[in-house]
């Protein structure tokens, strides 16, 4: 089977725009999680990312381009450029876009709504295109020339790592010879927020320390907490490396339903996604040592998520160290899968387990090394695991392994 690599990674995200930012951050557990005070919404908590779209559109450029895609094209621009790949040398016919997005420009459909009934003026002309699902893929291919498959995949929480496991399948089929892979999403919009808040999924703030309301497998946890931002990665086969020197293997990818409920998750599914990543992957669970979990710290979605790799795991000696960095950045929706995929590498480039934050009070039914004490060494971590589960009842695994 063809080898597929990582060989570039571009991120805008809560805690950084640049890996190193963002994997320090989560490593030292500062949270990017503040009050919505900007978005008139002060009871509410969020992850945004501090973003200045000038280096990468004009004003001019910006005409009808939602939040989400001026997300995408800025992570997918500077994904390229940690490749070394230069776009006006490639052949754009054989490069692919697969990106993850799963609520759309949700701030141009916010303004639409806004212009439309609480002022009764015109419904802005662009709307349809700044808010389509697709726009972000659109986007990252008009900006850097791609002529081949353009994909968008939404299936909520698991879309970005969805769109990276579909690209490396496409990759292996020799259908491209670069994908540019990952997900977008800008969801901090007032209308979006409330809609989460009124599915009763969203936390509480924290009343000592509003940065502290996010507690994924925490016995006082109370729900997720919203991030936006976008993650990309450069994904080419071996025989295109030449000197350059990857930064992981992507070695496998799993995707089950559940075909139970809507928003209930269930353990069938997320035990069938981790199994064939790893039937994928040529591996034994024994070889995997951490998992980015996709512990959104809502009380079902965790238990059901750690009975999930218990029953992988049969083996008690040989379970896995588990974080989830959603304590510190939120939980980016489309994107998400994407994030932690490129934390869970520089995990692996590292040696460097990030903690889960915020866990300061142990949940019985959670019982799995969840790095609450902080961060960890693991200089001989070879394999890692990253989870994403979302409404729908998708599942996604994606298995990486450290490149030599």
């Amino acid at each position: 089977m063809r080898p597929v690599f990582v060989t570039g990674l571009g991120l805008i995200s809560p805690l950084g725009h640049d890996i190193d930012t963002a994997f320090d951050a989560a490593v030292a557990a500062r949270s990017a999680v503040h009050p919505l005070v900007a978005l008139g919404l002060p009871d509410l908590v969020g992850a945004a990312a501090a973003f200045d779209s000038s280096p990468w559109f004009t004003r001019m450029q910006l005409s009808g381009v939602d939040r989400v895609s001026q997300f995408a094209v800025a992570a997918a621009s500077l994904a390229v450029t940690d490749a070394k790949l230069d776009p006006a040398a490639w052949d754009g016919e054989r490069v692919g876009v697969y990106l993850g997005c799963g609520m759309g420009g949700s701030e141009a459909i916010d303004a639409a709504y806004r212009h439309l009934y609480a002022e009764g003026r015109r419904v802005p002309p662009l709307t349809v295109v700044a808010s389509m699902v697709n726009a972000p893929a659109s986007h990252v291919s008009l900006r850097l020339g791609i002529r081949g498959p353009v994909m968008t995949y939404a299936m909520a929480c698991t879309s970005g790592a969805a769109a990276i496991g579909e690209a490396l399948k496409a990759l292996r089929c020799g259908e491209v010879d670069i994908a540019i892979a990952g997900g977008a999403e800008a969801p901090l919009s007032f209308g979006t927020v409330k809609a989460w808040e009124a599915l009763r999924t969203l936390a509480t703030p924290d009343p000592a320390d509003p940065a502290r309301s996010c507690k994924p497998f925490c016995a006082r946890r109370n729900g997720l907490v919203l991030g936006e931002g976008a993650a990309m990665l450069v994904l080419e086969g071996a025989e295109r490396l030449g000197h350059r020197r990857p930064r992981a293997r992507l070695a496998g990818y799993g995707n089950a339903s559940d075909a139970v409920h809507i928003t209930k998750p269930d353990t069938r599914g997320q035990i069938a996604a981790m199994n064939r990543a790893l039937r994928d992957a040529g591996m034994t669970p024994a070889q995997v040592g951490y998992i980015n979990a996709h512990g959104t710290a809502t009380q079902a979605g965790d238990v059901i998520e750690t009975r999930a790799i218990q029953a992988v795991w049969s083996d008690r000696a040989h379970r896995p160290a588990v974080s989830s960095t959603k304590a510190v950045h939120g939980h980016l929706l489309g994107a998400a899968g994407a994030l932690e995929l490129a934390l869970t590498i520089r995990a692996l480039e590292r040696g460097m387990l990030p903690p889960t934050a915020h866990l300061d009070q142990a949940d019985a039914e959670c019982d799995l090394d969840y790095l609450a004490d902080g961060p960890r060494t693991a200089p001989a971590l070879r394999a890692a695991m990253s989870n994403s589960f979302g409404f729908g009842g998708s599942n996604v695994s994606l298995v990486i392994e450290k490149a030599d």
